[in-house]
This record gives structure tokens, C-alpha cells and sequence, in this order.
């Protein structure tokens, strides 16, 4: 039976059901925090505090905890961490309700949230290549369902919800957020437990995640494919640490509006991940990754230069399917040519890259907004993403593609193998043909 007639075990749908509720709760969120923030500071460097807080913790423990991951049961690592970022969402909405809410309880509660955030990703990341025998079509069918749920979830539904939530009471959409983390814990809990790879020899911690982190800059593949999000977080974040005090002051939106703004990129985003992989199939792989790269930073072009709201809805939209595309093709080809021993420290590794420069983002789109216009991030944001194109259009083509995935295909690897990266090791002819993995999804 070929791949793609094969379906889905039952535990990927108790997975993708746990991920979505998630992704509703953090679209809740993802709407009310900035604007909760706008509530108590209008001051541009304050805002953009909030928003780095949530990603140095992959500052500070990204390879280390993918090698804790590569340890630790990862379903149970999962459940675990969901559970306890349900409770921690108690405080800042206890804070709400009593009116006690401030700029650094709210930098305090993203960085944990983030915390958690890096167990939980990391996890998911290395448990899913199990789950689907780490099949490529499987998994990108898979990530495709993933992306394609968390788009609509965080992005389409969830931000209008957000707003809505954030009139009926600050602590409301805080609440919701907790409920759907506590909603994934027990779902993540029923999933079926894997067997974790054991290292033939019993190293470091320090030791574990210096492999890991040397695994992907010695692969140009692996590194491409990492400095992707690393170089479009910087101008993403950028975007977003402003983009609530550009909607309101340069295109005249209110709150409402602000979340129909945000589910514009949404529903851009659900159409890229449904056509990814006719993407991969017509352009290969790497074609398709550089494409969808350029589509990126010409539409934040657009929305730097917007006159309406209506025009930057469509540039956002327009965004959001390039995005949308590019996260259902990366990381399931980096899960397809990654060992599973390593899944936990490559995949840790590869998002500490993209969440390091997110601060960076955050703290220029701040100054740049402050010392010159709103506007001005927005224009850096699309140089950022245009040059970023250009720069690993070759480290991701189809050719090198093809090799890595040709490379991975042996399934009778030895367990504890020299870790190299599949790029480098012994091709193997015929496994994948015209450099596309077929019918799948991140």
C-alpha cells in the first residue's frame, strides 16, 4: 500500500486534538497580553520587555533541555508541562481580577510560560518521528494537520475570541488560556508511551548537548534550515513588538479590529500548511522553502507601506500562507533525516537559534520605533527577510535535499551510530525521487 493511503495511528489523534485546544488558548492569549500590556504602558520599550521575556528561556537552557528531552520520557515531559503552565496562569489572572496587574508580573509570567513552552516543544518534536515510525510522508501529512489546526486555532479563531473575552474581564481570557492547557495535559497523558533511545555510554549533560548543537552546524542543510526562523524572528518579532501600536495610531483600528487583523494572518497561514506539500511535490523541497521565504519578506513589505487596514490585512494574509508553508516543509524534513537519538538536542537546538534572536526583534523593533517612526520596524523587518533568502537559498535546494533524505532512508542503521550529520553519510539511490516528500505536513 503506498504511503500516502496509510492513516494515521490513533494516538495522532489525541495528539492533534491536545494541540488544538492549546493553540485556542494561546490565540486567546496571543490577542489580550499585548493588549493588556497597552492597558498599563504605552511606552513602546516596555512592550517590547514583555515580548523577549517569553523567549530567553532559549537563551538561557535551549541545548540543555533538549538534552534533558533526549532523557526524559518524553509524553511524560509533555503532560507535565502543560499541567503546570495551567497552573502558573493562575497568578497573573488573580492579579487581573484584584487589579494588580503590572509590566514585570507579565514579563515574569511570559518567561515562564516560555519555560515550559521549550520542555513541551522539544518533546512533541522528538516524540512525533516515533509515533509515525519516522516516516517522511507520514510526517508531513501529520505536520500539515498540526500547522494546519494550530493556524486556525491560535490565529483564526482564537485572537477574535481574545478580544472578545478581554471585555467580559481582564482575568477571562488569562482563565481560558489555563483551561485549555489543563484540557491538553489529559489528552497528552493518554497518548502511548515510547521507548526512549539509550546512549551506549553515559555522558554529561554538557557533553549530550554539545553534540547536539555541533550535529547541526556541521550539517549546511540542517543549518539552513535553522537559520530560516532564526533570521525571520528577529524581523517577525520586530513586527509584532510594534504591530498593536501600528494597527491603532497609523491605521486607525480598535481592539476588535486588532484580533480581525490578526486572524487576516491566520487564515493566510491555514491556506500555506493545506498547500505545502503540492509545493514540495511541484517545486521540491528546497525550491519551495526559498520561495516561500521571498513571499515573506515582500509581504511585509507591503504592510510597512499599507494605507488602510484592508491592505495590510491582505499583506498579513499574504505573510501567513508563507509562513504557513515554510512550517509544515522544515521541520518535517528535519525530523526525516534526523537520528532519533538526537531529535531531542537537533530540534532544541535549531529553535534556541530561532528564539535567541526573537529578543533581538523585540528590542530593535522597540528602539527603531522609538528614535524613528512605527513604521520603521516593519521596513527592517523586510530587508531582514529578503537578505535571509538570498543567504540560504543554496545551504536548502533541492539537490542537498534529496542527498539528506536519501541518506536518512536506511531504516537498519545501528542504534548507537557515530552521531554525523545524514547529509554526510552514504547515499543510498532510489529512495526518494525528484527531491519532494510526498503527501505530509509538519
Amino acid at each position: 500500500m503506498s504511503t500516502d493511503r496509510v492513516k494515521l495511528p490513533t494516538g495522532f489523534g489525541r495528539l492533534w486534538t491536545a494541540q488544538t485546544v492549546s493553540s485556542l488558548g494561546d490565540g486567546v492569549s496571543h490577542a489580550a497580553l499585548p493588549l493588556l500590556a497597552l492597558t498599563l504602558t504605552r511606552d513602546p520599550m516596555a512592550l517590547a520587555v514583555v515580548t523577549a521575556a517569553g523567549t530567553l528561556p532559549w537563551l538561557l537552557f535551549g541545548v540543555l533541555g533538549g538534552a534533558l528531552v533526549d532523557r526524559w520520557d518524553r509524553r511524560r515531559t509533555m503532560w507535565v508541562m502543560d499541567a503546570a503552565r495551567a497552573a502558573l496562569l493562575a497568578a497573573p489572572a488573580a492579579a487581573a481580577a484584584l487589579d494588580a496587574l503590572s509590566i514585570p508580573l507579565l514579563a515574569a509570567v511570559a518567561f515562564l510560560l516560555g519555560l515550559g513552552g521549550l520542555f513541551f516543544d522539544t518533546a512533541a518534536t522528538a516524540y512525533l518521528p516515533d509515533l509515525l515510525g519516522r516516516d517522511p510522508a507520514l510526517l508531513e501529512r501529520a505536520n500539515s494537520r498540526l500547522r494546519g489546526a494550530q493556524t486556525a486555532m491560535s490565529g483564526f479563531a482564537g485572537p477574535p475570541a481574545g478580544s472578545a473575552l478581554l471585555a467580559l474581564g481582564r482575568a477571562v481570557p488569562l482563565l481560558a488560556d489555563a483551561v485549555s492547557f489543563l484540557i491538553s495535559a489529559l489528552l497528552v497523558r493518554s497518548l502511548p508511551a515510547m521507548p526512549r533511545p539509550v546512549p551506549e555510554v553515559r555522558e554529561s549533560l554538557l557533553r549530550q548537548a554539545r553534540a547536539g548543537a555541533s550535529y547541526v552546524f556541521r550539517d549546511r542543510l540542517l543549518l539552513g534550515l535553522a537559520l530560516r526562523p532564526a533570521v525571520g524572528n528577529v524581523a517577525f518579532i520586530a513586527v509584532e513588538t510594534v504591530l498593536a501600536l501600528f494597527a491603532h495610531d497609523r491605521l486607525g483600528i480598535d481592539t476588535y479590529g486588532f484580533g480581525l487583523l490578526l486572524t487576516a494572518e491566520a487564515t493566510g497561514g491555514l491556506l500555506g500548511a493545506g498547500i505545502a506539500s503540492f509545493l514540495g511535490r511541484r517545486l521540491g523541497t528546497g525550491t519551495a522553502l526559498t520561495c516561500t521565504a521571498a513571499v515573506e519578506g515582500l509581504a511585509v513589505l507591503g504592510l510597512a507601506a499599507a494605507p488602510d487596514p484592508y491592505v495590510a490585512g491582505l499583506a498579513l494574509a499574504v505573510c501567513g500562507a508563507g509562513m504557513g508553508a515554510t512550517m509544515v516543509l522544515g521541520p518535517s524534513l528535519r525530523q526525516a533525516i534526523v537520528p532519533a537519538r538526537l531529535m531531542g538536542r537537533v530540534a532544541s537546538t535549531s529553535r534556541m537559534l530561532a528564539m535567541c534572536a526573537a529578543p533581538f526583534g523585540a528590542f530593535l523593533g522597540g528602539w527603531l520605533a522609538t528614535a524613528y517612526d512605527v513604521r520603521t520596524p516593519l521596513y527592517a523587518a523586510a530587508g531582514l527577510l529578503l537578505a535571509m533568502t538570498a543567504v540560504t537559498a543554496s545551504m536548502t535546494g533541492n539537490r542537498r535535499v534529496e542527498a539528506a533524505l536519501r541518506a536518512a532512508a536506511p531504516a537498519a542503521a545501528p542504534p548507537h551510530a557515530p552521531d554525523r550529520p545524514a547529509s554526510r553519510a552514504p547515499v543510498q539511490e532510489g529512495a526518494i525521487q525528484d527531491g519532494a516528500i510526498q503527501d505530509g505536513a509538519v
